[in-house]
């Protein structure tokens, strides 16, 4: 949500911020929600039209998908948080010059609960 800044004026949240915050609200139910659904489970002050940009700009990406059946406005989330976020690892990874060091930073950094996790899907166990 938006906060105060140091001299009383509210702080704008970035695009990317936003972005994540939408994405959230369509997470959280399973249904597809209508630009002002979102505003409304956002909160903060957000303006309807700045809801419906952030939407129009995940549609652009496609990230979300615009309802077909018949709720005029309507938007859900193309993928899951989590299917989101192993796309981001994975795009992570194409990007530097030695994604093996890179995996080996990240797995060293993980807690006990997802080293486990992560254990038992190597040995077939599921997460």
């Amino acid at each position: 949500m938006a906060g105060t800044g140091s001299r009383g004026r509210a702080e704008r949240r970035s695009a990317g911020e936003l972005e994540s915050e939408v994405l959230a609200a369509l997470w959280a139910t399973e249904r597809p929600l209508t630009p002002a659904e979102i505003q409304s489970e956002i909160g903060g002050g957000l303006a309807y039209n700045t809801v419906h940009t952030i939407l129009k700009r995940l549609y652009d990406k496609g990230l979300v998908l615009r309802d077909a059946d018949g709720r005029r406005g309507a938007y859900r989330p193309a993928k899951n948080a989590a299917e989101l976020t192993a796309e981001a690892m994975h795009e992570a990874l194409d990007r530097g010059p030695d994604p093996i060091a890179a995996l080996q930073q990240f797995v060293s950094g993980l807690s006990a609960e997802e080293e486990r996790a992560l254990r038992n899907l190597f040995a077939g166990g599921g997460a």
